[in-house]
């Protein structure tokens, strides 16, 4: 079963830029070394059981020879990078994705195999997965993971652990905006192979949604009902993921952070569970809204 959000994927021209927008946000990002063969590096950073990526591509010739491998992930990176990037894979936590693979072709779902993956840390450690994403007749925004290295020793790979300076501690939500949440939400439920659930009025992306909750983590699918986030999100790029909300154990301690790295004060909102959150702007976090939520 699907069991949480894993990590979320924010694609970059740039890595180091993008290392150093996180970083000004409080992120504890940390080289993460090279995927053999794509052509592509990333940068890393832990929070309690999940983490975010930055990815950029390394050496285009490496990563165009095999981008178009059955199975790739990385197919129609450079494109999406040469459109302003940003957030554009939700990777979905499995505890045996061989089974939910064959759950999802029961439900008629085209989904490739779960295939080994690897990569090795700047460190020398060996890392390693089982990868699975949808194929052309499902075309959305996750891919689905199953690590076979203990998260206790990924998180060696990261000097200073989970610690982050702006206090986050986990992935609350990850969101998809879309022109028709209810029918993007039927598809959603069928490939993940829960019930859809009911609709919220999110107050700060000011956008209707259908929140999965997937274990201590929700992935929320969107539409714009005013003018907001949302909105501007699918006006600028589209339909696909826009957001990536963190909950963090003091939002003055994130924001004290910023702004002693120089970044402008943050949009606050009130959330419909009647929480302040603020919002990174994507100009400043690598073409994708960034969110924060928790107690002052």
């Amino acid at each position: 079963m699907f069991t949480r959000i894993d990590h979320v994927m924010i694609c970059v021209p740039d890595l180091k830029r993008a290392i150093e927008q996180y970083r000004n946000m409080g992120f504890n990002m940390q080289d993460g070394g090279v995927h053999p063969g794509k052509g592509t590096h990333n940068a890393i950073a832990f929070t309690q059981d999940d983490y975010i990526e930055l990815l950029a591509i390394r050496d285009m010739a490496e990563h165009q020879a095999t981008a178009g491998e059955p199975g790739n992930s990385h197919a129609g990176l450079a494109q999406y990078i040469a459109a302003g990037g940003g957030l554009r894979y939700i990777i979905l936590q499995s505890d045996d994705l061989a089974a939910d693979v064959a759950a999802m072709r029961g439900r008629g779902i085209d989904v490739s195999d779960a295939m080994d993956r690897g990569r090795r840390t700047p460190g020398g450690q060996d890392l390693r997965w089982k990868a699975a994403v949808l194929g052309p007749r499902n075309p959305l925004p996750i891919f689905l993971i199953q690590h076979l290295t203990p998260v206790a020793e990924r998180r060696k790979q990261v000097p200073g652990g989970n610690n982050q300076p702006n206090a986050v501690f986990t992935i609350e939500r990850a969101y998809v905006i879309s022109r028709d949440a209810n029918a993007e939400a039927a598809l959603y439920a069928k490939v993940l192979g829960i019930p859809q659930p009911p609709i919220q009025r999110g107050m700060v992306i000011m956008s209707d949604m259908f929140v999965f909750q997937l274990g201590p983590t929700g992935l929320g699918i969107a539409q714009p009902y005013a003018p907001g986030p949302g909105e501007e999100a699918l006006e600028r790029r589209g339909p696909g993921p826009f957001q990536v909300l963190f909950r963090t154990k003091s939002m003055g301690a994130a924001a004290r952070w910023m702004q002693e790295h120089g970044m402008p004060p943050l949009k606050r909102g009130v959330r419909n569970t009647g929480e302040q959150a603020m919002l990174v702007p994507p100009e400043l976090a690598g073409g994708v809204y960034i969110g924060f939520v928790g107690p002052e």
